[in-house]
């Protein structure tokens, strides 16, 4: 009788790998079930609060991605990276394609690590920034890696036609033009010798324009560089990271007056 009893403790043994298998594999489910969840809602909810802090439309046009495992982020409380794109946004009056990456953004709301991106703006944006210079736009094109603008200055008693071609870039925070080549009533002259002979807004024309557009821009947005691509103009930007915060940086900032 003691023989017959013995294999019963061996087959309740026997089962323990399987139950811990089981158990294992049904948490290993709910990991996964918990990250499809947390990237399907923190995207969303990300959209969300960035359409409402910039005061977009509520169908404003917005991706939203979160790299990375999605679990391990949340439980440490802040988001390793989160880029934002939209083929169609305003921002400050200024309206293009925006790409932005932020990084360190706290998962329960604070300033950002960083925040860093590009708009590209078309022929009609980029001339509406010049319009607050004394350069005479009556027309502008795009063409890389220059921006020719054309109109009309006072010259000898006269409206004179101009023609300057001006590679863009940036220099702290404001938008810098650097002059190329110069035409009055369509010939071409040598910038060098405009400067010493006239003066006025043609000797002007011939030197590098620097243009405040911080009235354009929320005040937590810097422009920190500018291009021409194709023909269209492409502008980096950096983000303070209290923009996330602090609603005084979320608008417009001011120029020096003249």
């Amino acid at each position: 009788m003691s023989t017959a009893g013995a294999p019963t403790p061996a087959r309740h043994r026997a089962r323990w790998p399987w139950v811990l298998l089981v158990i294992v594999v049904v948490l290993a489910v709910l990991a996964v079930g918990a990250e499809v969840a947390a990237r399907i809602i923190v995207p969303n909810t990300v959209r969300s609060l960035v359409i409402s802090q910039l005061d977009l439309p509520p169908d404003q046009p917005l991706d939203v991605e979160t790299p990375g495992m999605m679990l391990p982020q949340l439980l440490s409380g802040e988001l390793d990276e989160v880029h934002l794109a939209s083929d169609d946004v305003t921002l400050g009056g200024i309206t293009g394609a925006a790409r932005v990456t932020a990084t360190e953004v706290p998962v329960n709301g604070g300033a950002l690590g960083s925040a860093k991106g590009t708009v590209s703006i078309d022929e009609k944006q980029f001339s509406s920034l010049l319009e607050a210079s004394a350069l005479p736009v009556n027309s502008l094109s795009l063409q890389e890696p220059n921006a020719t603008l054309e109109g009309r200055i006072p010259l000898f008693g006269s409206e004179i036609p101009v023609g300057v071609t001006v590679t863009p870039g940036a220099k702290g925070g404001d938008l810098l033009l650097t002059p190329v080549s110069l035409s009055v009533n369509g010939t071409e002259v040598d910038l060098q010798a405009l400067s010493s002979m006239v003066g006025g807004p043609a000797a002007q024309l011939a030197q590098p324009q620097r243009i405040c557009i911080a009235d354009r821009l929320p005040a937590g947005i810097t422009l920190t560089g500018l291009r021409i691509e194709g023909s269209t103009a492409v502008a980096d930007i950096s983000a303070d990271g209290r923009i996330a915060v602090d609603p005084a940086l979320l608008e417009n900032g001011t120029c020096p007056r003249p």
